[in-house]
């Protein structure tokens, strides 16, 4: 058992209810945390990538078996070119540098998003990462990168209307089990729960489809401020909530 300074203790050994098997985050308020220190805004996305480190080995040590974090939205390529290439030269060393660690620690690595906008060098290292990774059985990372859940539904509602013109589905049997399969994510549970950072209350084109019934939970830290601690915050609010996934329960 973990405590986690609530009244309710929860049991986050892997397999056990009270233990999510799928986490999703909105890594919000780099930005916001650099200012508040009088800091470039890159300091924060520095430290927002220490962040993730931590991120990614407390959901390895508590028997987590996904976490999704939105890396890089579909937006992101409105914020100014300066910011965009900060963001861009982060992710080409997290790529480069991390990945060996996340192999010695069991990590399985994959993305999410379109890659075609994205630079032949960091399509690359992605792709070298999932294959280095590919075997590994512990934790499954998924990096959201270019990401956004409505062009991600856009296009497999074009796959299966191809599909159906084509005559290899009917219409009729396309059900929500079909539409899931023709997903990003279909290799992947949905969310149990997702949680965003900084305060803000809105999900921003992040895994649409998929948060259907996941658990909301909004925390006012910024990115970089988070810790285990408050991983396990969110957790055990996780573990008080009564799932119901439509039904009405007593």
């Amino acid at each position: 058992m973990l405590s986690t300074g609530t009244e309710k203790k929860i049991d986050l050994t892997p397999g056990d209810d009270g233990t999510p098997t799928h986490v999703a985050i909105i890594m919000d308020g780099n930005g916001r945390w650099a200012k508040q220190r009088r800091l470039p805004r890159v300091a924060g996305h520095k430290k927002g990538a220490d962040a993730v480190r931590e991120c990614v080995r407390a959901c390895g040590e508590l028997g987590i078996s996904y976490l999704t974090l939105y890396a890089f939205s579909s937006e992101n390529w409105k914020r100014s070119e300066e910011e965009v290439d900060d963001l861009m030269g982060l992710l080409r060393h997290y790529l480069r540098h991390e990945i060996e660690a996340l192999n010695r620690n069991n990590v399985r690595l994959r993305c999410i998003g379109g890659r075609e906008r994205l630079s032949s060098d960091i399509v690359e290292l992605m792709t070298h990462a999932e294959e280095r990774t590919a075997r590994n059985t512990g934790l499954t990372l998924i990096l959201a990168l270019n990401y956004g859940a409505q062009a991600e539904i856009v296009e497999a509602a074009r796959r299966l209307a191809a599909k159906a013109a084509a005559g290899e589905v009917k219409p009729e049997e396309i059900d929500e089990t079909m539409f899931a399969a023709h997903l990003q994510t279909a290799d992947f549970p949905d969310p149990d729960i997702i949680i965003r950072t900084s305060g803000e209350k809105r999900l921003s084109n992040f895994l649409l489809w998929q948060a259907a019934y996941a658990e909301l939970i909004f925390i006012d830290d910024y990115w970089p401020d988070f810790t285990k601690e408050t991983l396990l915050k969110a957790l055990a609010e996780f573990g008080l909530r009564e799932r119901r996934y439509g039904a009405r329960l007593g």
